[in-house]
């Protein structure tokens, strides 16, 4: 397992991604004087974002399943813990843009490679109506499994 959002795990089975981006930002305002710097004050925390970037070989790995089970957690529009599988916790996330581009085609249309960006938007964490709830999706995944 390399990391799991929600109930989604990332590996070599579902999306293995190849490259993880983050960014943090911190919000200043600045302040113009007369005949003098402008002062600045810190507001707090900004925007947290990680991009992960992955390629999916679906005759190997996880194909494009994967990635509607992403988009369909998105489509929820809730945010989901984000767990490394080192154990390192990023906080609450949301899914906000998910691209794919596929290459290299079987005869019936089929992608043999599919790569994805995937951006995530840390939310904050006072927001809980944003929160995913794990009892009903746990509900939907078993009672679709027993179907």
């Amino acid at each position: 397992m390399m990391m799991t959002y929600g109930l989604f795990v990332f590996g070599l089975s579902t999306a293995a991604y190849q490259e993880l981006q983050r960014q943090t930002d911190w919000r200043h305002v600045s302040q113009s004087r007369v005949n003098a710097r402008p002062v600045h004050q810190f507001l707090g925390p900004g925007d947290d974002i990680i991009n992960l970037t992955g390629s999916l070989l679906p005759m190997f790995t996880g194909g494009q399943q994967n990635l509607d089970m992403l988009r369909a957690l998105a489509d929820g529009g809730r945010a989901w813990p984000l767990i490394e599988g080192t154990g390192t916790y990023y906080g609450m996330f949301s899914i906000t843009s998910l691209q794919e581009r596929k290459s290299e085609f079987f005869r019936d249309g089929a992608a043999k490679q599919i790569e994805f960006d995937l951006k995530l938007t840390r939310i904050d964490d006072s927001r809980t109506e944003l929160i995913g709830v794990l009892q009903s999706s746990m509900l939907r995944a078993i009672t679709g499994a027993i179907a």
